[in-house]
């Protein structure tokens, strides 16, 4: 057995692979050590109730978002920005993706951006119930090996987590390049009640909207002729 896989021997299977991929630079580490301790999200004390969440956080906050596996950082930083009156969450284990948001914060133009930079499943189970009013998995790791398709993040077990602290009415936005990602993710939707799909006609899938930026990793898709996927559910 290979040393990565002796990390997935835990209580639960990790969905995502290394966290890095070379050493910090100084600046980098400098990065992790000023200035993620006051963008990291506090969980050492119980969540609040849900009604007063996204305030605890910041004060002038309307509500609150959950990106799980921001990767490069693009999606998270362009929704905080357009939406200074929302608290963004954003998890990623991937210390260079949150090395890249660290360093836009540091810049002084976005201060609404909360980051947990570790498994995003620790976040779903300390939020309170039905705190969150949107949330996104886009582009996750694809796991395509069938032997590793239970690591896919898109699970039952992940949905039965954010059914949970999604408001009712809150949207769940989903994105793969990986067309076998989408019958995964639709049959796990379809074995449970609490998300509905809100496509309205047959092409609904193949439309990010205005308000969906494009990824680094849409973009490598679109260069390696792959098709991208966008699905949106409602909690019910």
């Amino acid at each position: 057995m290979a040393d990565d896989d002796h990390e997935y021997l835990r209580d639960e299977l990790r969905s995502y692979g290394r966290r890095r991929l070379r050493s910090l630079t100084a600046h980098q580490q400098s990065l992790i050590d000023q200035i993620m301790p006051r963008c990291r999200l506090d969980m050492t004390d119980p969540a609040i109730d849900s009604a007063a969440f996204a305030r605890a956080i910041m004060p002038t906050a309307t509500g609150a978002w959950l990106e799980i596996g921001f990767g490069g950082g693009e999606h998270l930083l362009w929704q905080a920005s357009q939406h200074p009156d929302v608290v963004c969450i954003g998890c990623e284990p991937f210390i260079d993706g949150v090395v890249k948001v660290l360093t836009r914060v540091a810049e002084g133009k976005i201060g609404n951006i909360r980051l947990h930079d570790d498994d995003a499943r620790d976040v779903l189970r300390w939020l309170p119930e039905a705190s969150i009013d949107r949330a996104f998995i886009l582009f996750p790791d694809p796991w395509p090996k069938a032997r590793h398709h239970k690591r896919r993040l898109v699970s039952a077990a992940t949905l039965k987590l954010l059914a949970r602290v999604l408001r009712p009415g809150a949207e769940l936005r989903i994105a793969t390049d990986i067309g076998d990602y989408v019958r995964t993710t639709m049959l796990a939707i379809a074995r449970q009640s609490t998300f509905e799909w809100c496509a309205q006609r047959p092409a609904d899938w193949r439309d990010q909207g205005p308000d969906w930026p494009v990824t680094r990793y849409q973009q490598k898709a679109i260069r390696e002729g792959r098709c991208c996927y966008f699905m949106r559910f409602r909690r019910v």
